[in-house]
């Protein structure tokens, strides 16, 4: 049933006009009552655009109204025209454009009828590129993203590489990148008879471009940067967005093997290997491809062994602390894939949903199923989603040969396996009219009847376009049929496998599960297969800082007043990551792709409940796995406060967690994601400091070199810290005592039970750019040492007439009556290590008189 058609308003007209609408590139005949686009706010990282309608122009300068009634003034030239106002008009034109490929006019025209019947109303909603470029510029790519080959590992291959990703995306496409083929860090490389910077410097040559791009003419570029399990770099790869700067505008993920999996469960030794480039064709034949260069007899270089717990944990840490690395299990992917036996699988595109190989694309559009709702059988209108799906199918094959192809590469490959990525947008508003949990026992057979039956549909329609138009040419019927993924479908469903047996199959793949992340909020419903974020909330882009509200919650208040939301009105944050999980895995069986997909979790989600997590996802056969820990960045693009809220609260209920407050409790769910804490201060009080205190002193191994950690009771509870690490005058011990007068301020404000505890919490984990022991005797950083010796305390109750007993050998507590004095107690100088300025590593020590970095090779006398 076709329903209502929504009016864009609000943020969605704003992205609608800004991101998708044909646009004029010559604004200088912008005239009065022209509806525009102004730039309100010139901010290189948080721009702000405003609809509004020009109101007056006197030369190349326009005075705009913008729909919340503010005049603007501005230079033509700082406009966006278009030439589309309505999305009627752009459907119009994309299923023009997309039926114009039918061989014969009768074609033509049946299927611009049939594409324009899907389009209107937004039951698919095309990708970004599509529906920004198709029939409205020949330059600009119909495909999102790209994968593209891992780079030779010489200069002139790696500068190609570049070369390669900028191209694309000054077209509008985002890339992904496998670093694997680079030879790691101090390698030597004869040619310029030094050693290589390593893989990881160059990832952030690629990053460092990217953020200089302005993806056609409208959007930041986006990149992906993987690295397989096996590469010597490893270690350095999943860390390295925790030294600032390095990598600051792409994704990471950790591409896992089955055998790394196996070695973590079971503890055992993990080798660190890259080829010989001695070998013979070195430079010709190595592509990042390890397995195939050991199977054709090629030699390899041991580098190290350590313990594959160790990078696991090191990846589990990373992504607790920044949602990074996310991991995908690249070996279990091909074995899934359709591809496997003539196109293997080495990347992912930016968002994670699209394995590709080299040269691939994604081709993506997203069924909205919140238009799928029957409302007198109060069920999915099967038949209607049905057609819409096996529309969409030849909707997406038909981009394959109407986009423009700026690499033969590219042609090539695509042409040869016709890769296409069918997706949905919608899910948790539809099951919200379903009244179905998203996460309960109940959530999980309906996706799994949902996504088979989409997935069934999408087969059988690409089936059936090989018998019209012919198979993808690289199509082998018995060794299609035996990927991972088709057993599983022709088990199911046997009338896919005789269906692909006598017709053939048009693509390759034909289910994708992508973000639509600004074409869902463009259409207002939920975005990708999440739940909604929150039902009132704040969205940060460079369109500006928005407010969102979530129509279906606010209609249900608005017919029940006074009431809370039913329990299946669900948010991300209501859900465990568990559910998280479960649902992406009962997703994941009818997706011959992948998906993105968030584990959402609280700020005191464990490092441990996340490493369970990213195992459950492999049990259950998730391809890839990315958790977001509340609060774990400085920047969110979605959140639940205003951005003055948001300082308030953090003030009120973090810095100052001692204080007493009130809380209101909100009056219907809704409002908990509105960040209205109604917090009231109660009390302030400072405990000032009696003339001699006693604690004791704890002896703490740590990256930057021995701290000497004094701990000091008030009234049986701690109440100040002192730190002494490095040598007096250094950046280190400048920056420890300041750590450890904070800590003090902390814990002597206020009457807040629970105040240790919240500060163990806050330091515990945190990790610099290196880590010393192992197990319970690892220690991140200098922070962590303090959560550690905090710990320690609080767990042996000090007593001035014993010792407290140490809980980790990297502890050597001593009883001490300091009186507010500080213990200068030094190891040998050169286990004390200093921050380094150009690399920020703790890697600078004295040499010979001057301090020099170990990791860069830095000297502050040269």
């Amino acid at each position: 049933m076709i329903q209502q058609k929504q009016k864009l308003e609000g943020l969605s007209e704003k992205i609608f006009l800004d991101r998708y609408a044909w646009k004029d590139p010559d604004t200088s005949h912008a005239k009065v009552g022209d509806v525009v686009l102004v730039l309100t706010k010139d901010d290189p990282k948080f721009p702000t655009k405003e609809v509004g309608e020009i109101v007056s122009r006197e030369g190349s300068i326009v005075t705009v109204k913008t729909r919340r009634g503010e005049l603007v003034e501005s230079h033509v030239d700082k406009l966006t025209l278009n030439i589309e106002k309505t999305p009627e008009e752009m459907w119009n034109r994309l299923a023009e454009a997309m039926s114009s490929v039918e061989e014969t006019p009768e074609l033509q025209e049946e299927w611009q009828k049939k594409f324009r019947y899907i389009l209107d109303d937004w039951k698919l909603v095309p990708g970004g590129r599509i529906a920004a470029g198709a029939g409205a510029s020949d330059e600009l790519t119909l495909f999102n993203c790209y994968v593209i080959p891992s780079p030779k590992d010489s200069r002139g291959g790696i500068m190609a590489t570049l070369s390669e990703m900028t191209e694309i995306m000054a077209r509008g496409g985002g890339v992904g990148i496998n670093l694997s083929s680079l030879r790691p860090r101090r390698a030597v490389v004869k040619g310029v008879n030094g050693s290589s910077s390593g893989a990881v410097s160059w990832g952030g040559l690629f990053s460092y471009t990217t953020g200089l791009i302005e993806q056609g003419g409208s959007r930041r570029g986006a990149l992906m940067l993987m690295m397989n399990d096996w590469h010597p770099d490893i270690l350095d790869f999943i860390t390295v967005k925790q030294t600032m700067g390095q990598v600051t505008n792409a994704n990471l993920s950790v591409c896992v093997s089955n055998d790394f999996m196996k070695a973590v469960k079971e503890d055992r030794d993990w080798d660190l290997v890259f080829p010989d480039t001695n070998e013979p064709d070195y430079n010709e034949i190595w592509d990042g491809d390890l397995d195939k260069w050991k199977k054709e007899g090629r030699s390899v270089i041991h580098y190290r062994t350590v313990k594959a717990r160790e990078i696991w944990h090191t990846i589990i840490e990373s992504a607790w602390k920044s949602a990074e690395p996310g991991v995908v299990f690249m070996e279990y992917y091909n074995q899934m894939s359709n591809s496997w036996y003539f196109n293997p699988i080495i990347c992912t595109n930016p968002c994670g949903e699209q394995g590709l190989p080299a040269w691939g694309v994604c081709n993506l559009s997203a069924v909205n199923l919140s238009k799928f709702y029957d409302e007198e059988k109060h069920d999915v209108a099967w038949d209607d989603l049905a057609l819409t799906t096996r529309y969409s199918v030849r909707f997406l094959d038909n981009v394959i040969s109407k986009t423009p192809y700026h690499f033969e590469e590219n042609e090539r490959n695509q042409k040869k396996e016709r890769r296409v990525g069918l997706g949905t947008m919608g899910l948790a508003e539809l099951m919200i009219k379903l009244n179905i949990r998203y996460g309960s026992p109940e959530s999980m057979e309906f996706l799994d009847k949902l996504y088979g039956f989409i997935a069934r549909e999408a087969y059988l329609a690409s089936s059936e376009i090989a018998g019209e138009k012919g198979s993808f040419p690289a199509f082998d019927a018995e060794l299609y049929l035996q990927s991972g993924f088709m057993k599983n479908m022709t088990e199911a469903y046997p009338e896919v496998g005789d269906a692909v047996r006598e017709s053939g199959m048009r693509n390759v793949t034909v289910i994708t599960q992508a973000p639509t992340g600004s074409t869902g909020t463009m259409v207002g419903t939920s975005t990708g297969i999440e739940p909604y974020f929150a039902f009132k909330y704040f969205r940060q882009s460079r369109l500006g800082f928005d407010e969102q509200f979530v129509p279906i919650a606010q209609d249900w208040l608005d017919a029940h007043p006074g009431e809370e939301l039913p329990d299946y009105f669900v948010t991300a944050m209501d859900l465990s990551a568990e559910d998280h999980i479960r649902a992406q895995a009962a997703i994941q069986r009818w997706v011959d792709s992948s998906i993105s997909k968030t584990a959402n979790c609280p700020a005191d989600f464990t490092v441990e409940e996340t490493g369970r997590l990213y195992e459950l996802a492999f049990d259950l056969g998730c391809k890839g796995v990315t958790i977001y820990r509340d609060g774990s960045r400085d920047v969110q693009v979605l959140q639940t406060e205003k951005k003055e809220d948001k300082k308030q609260d953090t003030a009120v209920n973090e810095a100052a967690s001692t204080k007493e407050t009130e809380v209101q409790e909100p009056a219907a769910k809704l409002q908990p994601a509105m960040g209205e804490s109604g917090a009231k201060v109660v009390d302030k009080q400072y405990k000032r400091r009696p003339q001699v205190l006693r604690g004791a002193t704890y002896k703490i191994n740590t990256p930057f070199g021995m701290a000497y950690i004094t701990i000091n009771d008030l009234d049986g509870i701690p109440s100040e810290i002192f730190l002494n690490v490095g040598k007096a005058g250094s950046d280190v011990f400048a920056m420890a005592e300041a750590l450890g007068r904070v800590c003090s301020l902390f814990l002597r404000y206020g009457d807040h039970g629970h105040k240790v505890e919240l500060l163990i919490k806050h330091l515990k984990g945190i990790g610099g750019s290196g880590a010393i022991g192992f197990g319970a005797n690892r220690v991140e950083s200098i922070a962590d040492a303090v959560a550690k010796a905090l710990e320690t305390h609080v767990q042996a109750g000090y007593d001035e007439d014993h010792d407290p007993a140490p809980v980790a050998a990297t502890l050597a507590p001593e009883t001490a009556d300091h009186g507010g004095g500080q213990d200068h107690r030094y190891d040998d100088p050169k286990a004390s290590r200093d921050l380094c300025p150009s690399c920020g590593s703790a890697t600078l020590i004295n040499i010979e008189g001057c301090k020099t970095c170990g990791n860069c090779g830095y000297s502050k006398c040269s």
